[in-house]
């Protein structure tokens, strides 16, 4: 453990300083960077292993009782998500933007706090929970108008969880589930899911070659928050690696991209950027 306002390595720090002054660096964010926030990890310090399988795509698009479970126990977990509010870790890299030291955000969290947060060049690798779209008619639309209607179709409606994962998702018992009501698309009738991609489906591949093209064009790699288990961003490391790109990855404890990294820092995020910023800032 690391004591008191020092971080790990002041070295470190430096180099990393060093590495992102030379500008077109691209980032790549996970859920440890909203863990500051008040949102959970999966993995990192933060991180309780689910009591619950995460919805499959097939799962939600194939049982009517299946989504009735993930709207209800999304619309508990959405108080947390929704409320949450951009910590230190954002509010540098949306700083190191304003600054032009970057060549794009992409990120793995649904969250949208880097947005929140002021940064303009993001692309959400997985949606964002903020929007809702129709399986049918396709129309997107915003998550606090599907809220507003959940509320309305159930009234006196209460749950409460101990236990929230960071894609909003509060655990509840079968009982509280049981009489919670979903909604329709107000326009055709069709079924709503909110606009972030399923374990079991797809990103969309424009979207996955414009994360490519944002590592393509950029002088290095900087990994923020998120442990690379899943190859849905190790991928971009592993891209980085061939392009013989400078990778560093900031992150509490191991992650999947250590091997091809330049630089390592296990660290407390917020601080550990906020202390870049600085530097940057004075280099200025």
């Amino acid at each position: 453990m690391h004591h008191g306002g020092v971080t790990p390595s002041t070295t470190k720090v430096t180099e990393l300083a060093e590495l992102v002054a030379g500008g077109r660096v691209a980032v790549l964010s996970g859920a440890g960077l909203s863990t500051e926030s008040g949102i959970p990890d999966y993995r990192g310090p933060t991180g309780r292993a689910r009591r619950a399988e995460p919805m499959t795509y097939q799962r939600f698009v194939g049982s009517a009782e299946a989504r009735q479970r993930y709207w209800a126990r999304s619309h508990v977990g959405w108080r947390q998500i929704g409320g949450a509010r951009p910590n230190a870790g954002h509010r540098a890299v949306a700083e190191l933007e304003r600054r032009g030291l970057l060549a794009g955000i992409v990120t793995q969290n649904v969250d949208g706090l880097h947005q929140a947060a002021g940064a303009r060049r993001v692309i959400e690798l997985h949606g964002g929970l903020d929007r809702v779209v129709c399986l049918s008619c396709r129309e997107r639309t915003p998550r606090a108008e599907l809220e507003r209607r959940l509320r309305e179709a159930n009234p006196g409606w209460e749950a409460t969880s101990a236990q929230i994962n960071p894609d909003g998702d509060a655990v509840l018992t079968d009982e509280q589930v049981a009489g919670f009501r979903v909604v329709d698309c107000t326009g055709c009738g069709g079924v709503l899911k909110p606009d972030v991609v399923f374990f079991g489906e797809n990103v969309p591949k424009p979207r996955v070659d414009e994360c490519f093209a944002v590592v393509g064009g950029a002088r290095a790699l900087l990994v923020l928050g998120s442990s690379l288990a899943i190859r849905s961003g190790l991928r971009f490391v592993t891209k980085a690696a061939a392009l013989g790109l400078p990778i560093a990855i900031v992150n509490q404890g191991p992650t999947g991209g250590d091997a091809d990294a330049t630089l390592t820092l296990d660290a407390p995020l917020g601080r550990t950027l906020t202390d870049l910023a600085d530097r940057l800032g004075a280099a200025c």
